[in-house]
């Protein structure tokens, strides 16, 4: 199977700039994935509609084996976790951590309540939070039972080029520990050079090297990316031979998460 990692839903708001205007619907999703020859894919709620949650619900409701979610839920207002995941298709949980508190959470002031009750439920988070990994890597070694993905290879918001991987030694430091994946999202959007983005496959190279194909997981963001869905596609299963291609377009990310459908 070939699940995108990462694709937003969408009926209203204001997307942030990089992003299609408008709203993007699961049966336009859908559609786009039957030409693509995408199997499934991961809704990541988006912060611009506030319903969004319910439009991934809905999604994963009518389409099971199309559909998961990873939502979330104001970090303020905390939610009972057994009963979060109850939800139809709602399988962990995924946050932006851009901020001067973010990293202090990481570090282990103020959320401990989520951390451990996501390790003992078996919860994965997936986090985009490129410039606190270091922060990820304390909270990894503080919870080993807690499934964390890191969000877009940690790559900063808005980068191109060599310095979109900036950070990669230390994103290299996270695989020691057992308990971090990596989603290999968005590659497109951080190349300067046209497909097949000959420039970052060193950096996608060293990356994979470093988490093996267990803990790699293709997807695109599709909604700003600068190419076709079967092109991001192609790129990985093409153009990128060293790989495994079983693992990393799929399985490997149904697993961590826990997707049975």
């Amino acid at each position: 199977m070939i699940v995108d990692a990462h694709i937003h839903l969408w009926e209203k708001g204001k997307p942030r700039a990089a992003h299609r205007q408008q709203p993007y619907s699961k049966e336009q999703a859908l559609a786009d994935m039957d030409e693509a020859g995408v199997d499934a894919a991961v809704i990541q709620p988006p912060a611009w509609d506030p319903d969004a949650n319910r439009i991934a619900i809905a999604a994963a409701t009518a389409h099971p084996r199309r559909f998961a979610v990873l939502g979330n839920f104001p970090l303020d207002n905390p939610q009972p976790l057994q009963s979060w995941k109850a939800q139809p298709g709602m399988l962990g949980l995924r946050y932006i951590f851009n901020e001067p508190q973010h990293a202090r959470w990481l570090e282990g002031e103020g959320l401990e309540w989520l951390w451990s009750g996501a390790a003992r439920l078996g919860i994965p988070i997936a986090l985009a939070a490129a410039a606190f990994l270091p922060q990820l890597g304390k909270l990894a070694a503080r919870h080993p039972r807690l499934r964390l993905i890191v969000d877009h290879l940690g790559v900063p918001l808005g980068a191109k080029g060599d310095a979109a991987f900036r950070h990669v030694a230390e994103l290299e430091a996270l695989a020691r520990h057992a308990n971090v994946a990596v989603k290999a999202t968005g590659v497109p959007a951080y190349a300067e050079d046209p497909y097949p983005y000959r420039s970052v496959h060193g950096h996608l190279r060293r990356i994979y090297d470093a988490f093996g194909p267990r803990r790699f997981f293709w997807g695109t963001d599709v909604t700003k990316m600068p190419c076709s869905w079967r092109q991001c596609v192609t790129l990985f299963t093409e153009e990128l031979p060293w790989l495994d291609h079983q693992w990393v377009m799929g399985d490997a990310l149904r697993d961590w998460i826990g997707w049975r459908a």
